[in-house]
């Protein structure tokens, strides 16, 4: 298994729309590739700025290939949205980790 994380940091004057679209736009839009089985999305209890909060988003693909497929098909399109939507208000870092067994 696969995971796809992706952790922003959201400015709190937006944090209420980015959860909102979050939920009811841009997660459905990349579930909706097919490529993945799951998806959580939790906010940060942790954050070490109180201008800002936390959120991550992760998909669990079933492999790399999956991955690769998102990435070459999906990917650019669909980060190209939250950039035109937040800009600067909502940083995106990603990662890619593997289940050990």
């Amino acid at each position: 298994m696969i995971l796809y994380n992706i952790t922003f940091t959201v400015s709190n004057e937006i944090e209420e729309d980015f959860v909102q679209w979050m939920k009811s736009t841009h997660i459905p839009d990349i579930f909706a590739t097919g490529l993945f089985v799951e998806h959580k999305f939790f906010r940060l209890l942790n954050s070490p700025d109180d201008n800002v909060t936390n959120y991550s988003v992760q998909f669990f693909a079933e492999n790399t290939k999956k991955l690769i497929e998102y990435e070459s098909r999906f990917a650019t399109a669909l980060r190209y949205e939250t950039q035109a939507r937040y800009g600067e208000k909502a940083i995106p870092f990603r990662t890619l980790m593997e289940s050990v067994d």
